[in-house]
């Protein structure tokens, strides 16, 4: 007899095939979803540093540091040393950047305005109260990181 798939498993392919759908959809735009998710969030807080666009983006500070990287190479972004704060660069959009997010979000927009159109409105929200649940007990269920 086969093993049932576990939630986990469930969410995780979703996760996926949201990640994937997204990804080609912000392709044309050429952004990858972290490089888009960066833009998005800097649109939205202007300034952010990359310790706190890490956080919003739920990457690591490294892996928030090579996107950083690639999008400033590319012109998408600059990054200058805060007013008080010398050791903190904040971080914003060029106009270039604006273009490229501005692209890639009505692109990412119509997949999650798809996605949405699966559902009746009752069952999004559903669907939103149920994923929250698993969101707030899977960060409660984490290991408190110690040092």
């Amino acid at each position: 007899m086969p093993v049932p798939e576990r939630i986990g498993s469930y969410l995780k392919r979703a996760e996926q095939a949201l990640n994937g759908a997204k990804q080609a959809a912000v392709k044309p735009s050429g952004l990858t979803v972290p490089q888009y998710a960066a833009l998005l969030h800097l649109a939205d807080h202007p300034g952010m540093s990359a310790a706190a666009l890490a956080r919003a983006c739920a990457v690591t500070p490294p892996t928030m540091n090579t996107v950083l990287k690639n999008l400033r190479e590319r012109g998408l972004i600059e990054r200058t040393p805060h007013e008080w704060h010398r050791n903190i660069l904040e971080t914003r959009l060029t106009a270039e950047g604006e273009a490229a997010m501005a692209d890639a979000d009505a692109r990412a927009v119509r997949i999650e305005r798809g996605l949405a159109a699966k559902f009746t409105d009752a069952e999004r929200e559903t669907l939103v109260e149920l994923l929250g649940r698993c969101i707030t007990f899977l960060e409660a269920a984490r290991p408190a990181r110690s040092g």
